[in-house]
């Protein structure tokens, strides 16, 4: 039998950024520009327990592109464990020609950078610029200042990017250069602007000024993840999850449960939350649903293996309403 060979050199990039800022539709954009031939993989990290992104990412498509999800808080806690499973396998799997990497908008991505450590030392990986995307209209609300998180996307930085900038009035660009500068950053050098995530695939080229180190301090906990659980016989399964000041609550659906597109649009439209992601199984098709704010996109899938949302809150809910309300969209087909 053939040995197969090392894995050596595969370009990495961490895209981080807070929540909401666009993550998700900018490895979207980039995937749908990775050159032909070329095998893509994405490790994506969500603070919730039921992992979306996945599902929003899209599919394997003819080997090229692999995902893998790491649910329930900090994927580096607990000596980098979850996230260095994770990524072994996805190594293995895919042997992939490019690594990206989103760490939750809730994560410290030090910490991310950290665990990688080991990789990068040994040659397995090479690290690349990592990207934080910003709204700089956040810029002056005080839980983006007073958070150490926040502070620590943009100081990792090797690239800002400014997303959404088509939105910004006046000066909230020169608020942000502003903030950069306190933070000990040249936004000439650092600070790119993008609209709707069109992040460049050359950007992912530049190199990485992170000084690795084997050790950094671990804040969280890691959670275990529903990915192999086993649905109850009701066909679905909640999880919840709190941390950072930010409640969560997933749910997961068995995909013989089909949703009515319009009483799910209805519902998600008029959600208070911070964030909310989902992927459904309809009667119209599979959908993907993304809704930071007050602005909700929709988008069409190809496929999905089963149903499942996630919505992020500042404050506790009334989490059994919300459950109510998911299962009376439930198409009556």
């Amino acid at each position: 039998m053939q040995k197969r060979e090392a894995i050596r050199g595969v370009p990495v990039n961490v895209i981080t950024g807070f929540l909401g800022v666009g993550k998700t539709t900018a490895i979207r954009h980039l995937l749908n520009k990775k050159p032909s031939g070329e095998r893509w993989a994405v490790l994506v990290n969500e603070f919730g327990e039921v992992g979306v992104d996945g599902g929003l990412f899209g599919s394997s498509r003819d080997g090229e592109l692999f995902i893998r999800e790491v649910p329930g808080g900090c994927m580096c806690c607990s000596a980098g464990l979850p996230m260095q499973v994770a990524l072994n396998q996805l190594l293995t799997r895919a042997r992939p020609h490019r690594l990206l990497i989103e760490p939750t908008g809730l994560g410290h991505p030090q910490e991310v950078l950290g665990t990688l450590a080991g990789q990068v030392a040994s040659g397995v990986l090479d690290l690349r610029a990592t990207l934080t995307l910003v709204d700089a209209r956040c810029i002056e609300d005080d839980r983006y200042l007073k958070s150490d998180t926040f502070r620590q996307q943009l100081e990792v930085a090797d690239l800002v990017v400014a997303n959404k900038v088509d939105l910004y009035g006046e000066r909230e660009l020169e608020n942000l250069s502003r903030f950069l500068g306190f933070l000990g950053k040249d936004a000439e050098e650092s600070l790119l602007t993008v609209e709707q995530g069109r992040i460049q695939l050359e950007w992912l080229h530049g190199p990485s000024n992170f000084q690795v180190e084997e050790n950094y301090p671990h804040i969280h906990q890691s959670l275990p993840s529903v990915e192999d659980e086993t649905l109850p016989e009701c066909g679905y399964l909640r999880k919840e999850n709190r941390g950072g000041g930010y409640y969560s609550c997933g749910w997961r659906f068995d995909p013989m449960m089909v949703f009515d597109y319009d009483q799910l649009f209805a519902l998600i439209s008029g959600a208070d939350a911070e964030r909310v992601k989902g992927v459904f199984i309809t009667g119209q098709g599979v959908f993907g649903f993304n809704k930071s704010g007050d602005v909700l996109s929709v988008m069409d899938l190809d496929d999905a293996i089963d149903s499942r949302v996630e919505v992020i809150v500042q404050e506790p809910r009334n989490w059994c309403a919300l459950e109510s309300a998911l299962l009376n969209a439930l198409s009556a087909d």
